[in-house]
């Protein structure tokens, strides 16, 4: 039996959620969050195959809650299912930990299939985003080690944020969701390990992103 937790912030999201996996008599859901972090809480003390994370969370958005998952020596396998068909986001999820990234507008068989392929420590990814990965695994070899890769999408963040730009100025430059601008400024803080907008602005200028 594979123990599954979901996370979403959209009740009926997470009622169709559960109404899926109670028909596959291979899964079983053993529980529900609602936040970014009542899912680690339940991910930590429950141990689960799989968690089923929504990226746009209210509270702590899904990457950062795959990191720190992750961080927690946790076995559990993270699946990604969002309406972002964004490839930064996709390369972000993947890095931080997540072995899967399904699109919600895709087929319910999907989405089962993708449970069952990454509890088999298999890489799922929505196959209309599957070109991101192989250009990331191209980047991987080409990338200096000394620098902290961003993707292109966090330096365009980046860029605007040292720039004096609000986070709804920014989403409507780049044509995105302020959530998803939150969600790129607070992995940018994660991945830098930096604790707020100034900081972000200083090492921005430190490093010639912006003048």
């Amino acid at each position: 039996m594979i123990k599954v937790v979901i996370a979403d912030d959209h009740a009926i999201v997470r009622g169709g959620l559960r109404a899926l996996i109670h028909a596959d008599p291979q899964l079983e859901l053993v529980g529900e969050a609602s936040g970014g972090v009542e899912a680690i809480e339940l991910v930590i003390r429950l141990e689960p195959d799989i968690l089923v994370l929504d990226l746009s969370m209210p509270d702590v958005d899904g990457i950062t809650v795959t990191r720190r998952i992750k961080n927690s020596k946790c076995a559990t396998h993270i699946l990604i299912l969002t309406v972002h068909e964004d490839e930064g986001l996709l390369r972000e999820a993947i890095r931080a930990g997540a072995s899967g990234y399904v699109l919600k507008r895709a087929a319910e068989a999907e989405l089962i299939s993708a449970i069952h392929t990454v509890r088999q420590g298999k890489l799922y990814v929505d196959p209309t985003l599957m070109l991101s990965v192989l250009t990331e695994s191209a980047e991987k070899f080409a990338a200096p080690r000394s620098e902290i890769p961003l993707t292109g999408r966090e330096l365009d963040v980046l860029k605007y944020i040292a720039q004096g730009f609000t986070n709804k100025q920014i989403s409507e430059e780049l044509m995105i969701s302020m959530r998803t601008v939150e969600g790129h400024r607070a992995s940018l803080l994660e991945k830098l390990s930096l604790h707020s907008r100034a900081e972000l602005v200083r090492y921005a200028k430190q490093r010639g992103i912006v003048d």
